[in-house]
């Protein structure tokens, strides 16, 4: 999540480490022992020298004419992510979205842990969707507080995004992941990302006419 690194990085470059990472794993699965920022371009299409300035950030040197040990550069990435680590986050919102991101087992191999989820809707209090227990959302900053937990995601309507928002930032909640299409007033310290589904079917939906 933007914001969560130690180094300093444009965030076009953090969202393309992800893409890198994917293509380390598949020359993995073929053997592929080196790759070059020129190969890792080409199959993206970008430029060497993108790839190049992106993996400056990383505490890693390619080899003259070898360029990178694949399982070494896949394992910085994961370093510099933090996806070795095992960040945990709540949840608020157990509607379909919110279960669908409950349901992500992915999640845990990018370091991120849903450990609870919370809803005003009572009737879900006590639920327990695909491991993870659904509480009353006046048991949120109770249990923020007991669990250290740093991360909020919001899965919520719009119009109930910033009442979220507020009770997590005054549970101590450092970085929240936004699904809701909405914008949040939070204090400058509070990171936040947002994810607003339909701003990315709207493009899509542009290009495709």
């Amino acid at each position: 999540m933007k914001g969560l690194e130690t180094t300093i990085i444009p965030e076009p470059s953090l969202r393309r480490l992800p893409l890198y990472h994917q293509i380390l794993e598949l020359e993995l699965e073929n053997n592929t022992e080196f790759i070059s920022c020129s190969k890792i371009a080409e199959m993206l299409d970008f430029t060497p020298i993108q790839v190049r300035k992106d993996l400056s950030y990383i505490n890693l040197i390619g080899m003259p004419k070898k360029g990178y040990k694949v399982i070494e550069l896949k394992d910085e990435i994961e370093n510099f992510l933090g996806w070795n680590r095992n960040d945990e986050a709540f949840l608020v919102g157990a509607g379909n979205l919110g279960k669908a991101l409950l349901s992500y087992a992915k999640l845990k191999d990018k370091g991120l842990t849903i450990t609870a989820a919370f809803d005003k809707n009572k009737n879900l209090a006590g639920e327990n969707f695909f491991g993870v227990t659904v509480f009353d959302i006046s048991k949120f900053q109770e249990l923020t507080y007991r669990m250290k937990i740093h991360i909020g995601i919001i899965t919520v309507p719009a119009p109930e995004a910033q009442k979220v928002a507020d009770i997590m930032v005054k549970s101590g909640i450092r970085g929240i992941w936004n699904f809701a299409p909405s914008k949040l007033n939070v204090p400058e310290k509070i990171i936040v990302q947002d994810v607003n589904l339909s701003s990315y079917l709207a493009v899509l939906s542009q290009k495709l006419k």
